[in-house]
C-alpha cells in the first residue's frame, strides 16, 4: 500500500475510534481487510473503543477472524478489543484458548488472550448470576449449584437427575471408545484403526506434537473429539474410517462445525492409506512450512 494512503487511512481509523460514534463501525470493519497491518491493527483498536456503543455481534464477528491474522500485533489488538465486548465475545473464547495453548504464539499474545478469557468469563458469570436457567433435557428450573456443576462438566445446563444420566452415558461411551483402541503405533499410542496408526507414526517421525482423541471445545457450549489436534499449528486431523449411513451423517455435521468456526481441518480417508504419508505431508504443508526431507520447519 502507498505510504501516503496508509498514513491517511490509519489516521482515519484513530479518529473513528475516538469519535464514540456507533455509525463508524462498518467503516472500521472494512478496514480489517486492509493489506496494511498498521491499518488492521488501528482498526481493531478503534473497534474495541466502540464497545458498548456499536453493534456487539457485528463487531465480534469482524474481530474474531483477525485472531488468525499473520501479523502478531494485529492479533494482539484484536484480543484486547474482544475483551472489551465482554459477554458478546463469549463465542471467541475457544479461539482465545487455542491462542494461549499455541507455543508458537508470541508470549504477550498468549498472556493477553488469558486475560481476555478471564474478563469475558467474569462478565458471563455476572450475567448468569442474574438469569434463570433451565435444564436443556427436561426444561425444569435449575438452581445455582446445578448450573455450576453441569457447566463445569459439560458446558451445558442440566438438573442433577439429567446430569447423572448424561454423565453415565458419556462414561459408557468413553469406555467403549477406549476398548476399541487395540492397535499400537510405534510411539506406543493405542489407536482405533490402521489409518490412525499411520498418522501417528508420520507425526512422530516428523516430531510434530499432537493430542489424540481428546475432547476440545471449539465452539462455546459444544465439545468434539478430533482424532488429532496439532497444538503448535492449530490444525485438526480427522481420519474418516467408516462407511455407514449414521457415520457419514456425523462426519458431515462435524465437518460443518469445523468450517463454521474457521478451524483448519485435514480430512483423510481409507482410500488415502497407500499414499497417506505423501497426502498428509501435502495437506499439512498448506498450513505449516516443511523442509524437503518432510520434517517440520519451525521458525
Amino acid at each position: 500500500m502507498d505510504r501516503i494512503i496508509e498514513k491517511r487511512i490509519s489516521a482515519r481509523a484513530v479518529d473513528l475510534g475516538k469519535s464514540g460514534d456507533a455509525l463508524a463501525l462498518p467503516e472500521l470493519l472494512a478496514m480489517l481487510s486492509s493489506p496494511s497491518p498498521l491499518v488492521r491493527r488501528l482498526a481493531a483498536s478503534a473497534i474495541g473503543k466502540l464497545a458498548g456503543l456499536s453493534g456487539s455481534s457485528s463487531a465480534v464477528a469482524g474481530l474474531q477472524p483477525i485472531l488468525r491474522d499473520t501479523h502478531p500485533q494485529v492479533r494482539q489488538y484484536a484480543v484486547k478489543a474482544l475483551s472489551a465486548y465482554g459477554v458478546a465475545a463469549a463465542c471467541a473464547v475457544s479461539d482465545l484458548r487455542d491462542m494461549t495453548a499455541n507455543v508458537r504464539e508470541k508470549d504477550y499474545n498468549r498472556r493477553d488472550a488469558a486475560l481476555a478469557i478471564a474478563v469475558i468469563q467474569e462478565a458471563q458469570r455476572i450475567v448468569d448470576a442474574q438469569a434463570e436457567h433451565h435444564c436443556q433435557r427436561c426444561h425444569i428450573s435449575v438452581d445455582a449449584t446445578e448450573y455450576a456443576r453441569s457447566q463445569r462438566a459439560f458446558q451445558r445446563v442440566f438438573c442433577d437427575k439429567c446430569f447423572d444420566e448424561v454423565y453415565l452415558d458419556r462414561r459408557n461411551f468413553d469406555t467403549r471408545v477406549e476398548l476399541n483402541k487395540t492397535i499400537e503405533a510405534k510411539p506406543g499410542t493405542l489407536v482405533q484403526s490402521d489409518g490412525e496408526r499411520l498418522i501417528v507414526e508420520w507425526l512422530a517421525a516428523n516430531t510434530v506434537a499432537y493430542r489424540y482423541d481428546e475432547r476440545i471445545r471449539i465452539v462455546e457450549g459444544y465439545t468434539i473429539r478430533p482424532d488429532f489436534y496439532l497444538p503448535e499449528f492449530d490444525v485438526y486431523i480427522e481420519y474418516w474410517g467408516m462407511d455407514t449411513a449414521d457415520y457419514k451423517i456425523g462426519m458431515l455435521k462435524k465437518q460443518k462445525l469445523y468450517q463454521q468456526e474457521g478451524k483448519r481441518l485435514i480430512s483423510l480417508y481409507p482410500a488415502d492409506k497407500p499414499r497417506l504419508a505423501n497426502i498428509l505431508r501435502e495437506k499439512l504443508s498448506r498450513y505449516i512450512r516443511l523442509t524437503d526431507d518432510a520434517t517440520v520447519k519451525r521458525s
